[in-house]
């Protein structure tokens, strides 16, 4: 039988065993480890990738050609298991061929939904921003609402649903800049950056025999995940940390090279993702310096510049970190 409102009130939600939190915690962390093992040297991006994708939200890789994000998306996908689609863009690409589409067939007299690539519990999609403004709009919904809408009927996607889509600067040949609200649908956006020599010299050894990624195995199940990501959510998040992630993105919207700053859904995000960093990290709380952490890769990708530039978006998160004083942990 539901407990009144004023027990639920005095005796609070029920508290999980340190146990089975211990072996979520030990779960998650397999994730970055299961990773690491196809990217060499990038331990801080996997650490951030894991912790938006604990958190609920879709991440956004962002570097030139070769830099390893597919590989990245799929070392994910292979080590989260559940149902893996690929969708590559295209400048032909249109919204059917991503969400699917209601076929008529003559022996049913009716038509019938046949489900498209954006029905599954990963969904990579290599090179977003060559698919034209229409096509983008189509993850809109799925990002937001876990779901699609064709013809008037709602179609539910698998639960969890990740996207990791990947893009390249928008000064190559044959981009399409993404719409603000596909942008802030994005937990975060992450860039790899170069390997350094020595790490660069193992990598291409190591693909010698053939990809690495092919081999890998899951580390977790989507059930797990979804308990994970339950555990995430009961991470304790003080008030101070709250304001903190809240004061800083108000910040983003008075910045005067910026047109449009952060969204609540932007704070939001950053709070969601300080807690699955905290939960990495073994701890039961956020502190304000998770916020630090994930200010520049959960904001920067959001803001609206008057002279269009994602390195300068970056530095003015940069910049707000040193302005805004951070609470007390």
């Amino acid at each position: 039988m539901a407990l009144p409102l004023s027990s639920l009130e005095q005796h609070g939600p029920v508290e999980p065993e340190p146990a089975a939190r211990e072996a979520l915690i030990r779960a998650a962390r397999g994730i970055v480890e299961n990773v690491e093992r196809v990217m060499r040297g990038r331990r801080d991006v996997v650490e951030l990738l894991t912790a938006a994708v604990i958190a609920g939200g879709h991440v956004l890789l962002e570097d030139t050609p070769g830099a390893g994000k597919t590989t990245l998306a799929k070392a994910l996908a292979r080590t989260l298991g559940g149902t893996f689609r690929r969708i590559q863009g295209t400048a032909d690409l249109l919204p059917t061929d991503v969400t699917g589409a209601a076929v008529w067939r003559p022996d049913l007299h009716a038509f019938d939904f046949i489900p498209g690539p954006l029905f599954g519990n990963v969904v990579l999609v290599d090179e977003l921003n060559r698919t034209p403004p229409r096509t983008q709009s189509a993850f809109l919904e799925a990002m937001d609402e876990g779901g699609v809408t064709i013809d008037g009927r709602r179609h539910q996607l698998p639960d969890p649903f990740v996207v990791v889509a990947t893009q390249n600067p928008v000064e190559h040949y044959g981009t399409y800049p993404l719409p603000d609200g596909q942008l802030d649908r994005f937990a975060m956006t992450l860039r790899l950056g170069p390997n350094d020599a020595a790490t660069e010299r193992f990598v291409v050894r190591e693909q010698l025999a053939g990809p690495t990624v092919d081999n890998l195995a899951a580390s977790i199940t989507m059930e797990g995940l979804r308990q994970v990501r339950d555990e995430v959510r009961r991470t304790h998040v003080a008030d101070s940390v709250v304001d903190y992630a809240v004061r800083l993105t108000e910040e983003t919207r008075r910045h005067p090279e910026v047109s449009s700053g952060g969204s609540t859904r932007a704070a939001i995000s950053l709070v969601r993702c300080a807690q699955a960093r905290a939960f990495l990290h073994g701890r039961a709380h956020a502190v304000p310096d998770d916020v630090k952490m994930l200010a520049v890769p959960v904001l920067a990708h959001r803001l609206m510049l008057s002279a269009p530039d994602s390195d300068r978006a970056r530095g003015i998160v940069v910049e707000l970190l040193s302005a805004v004083p951070a609470p007390a942990p």
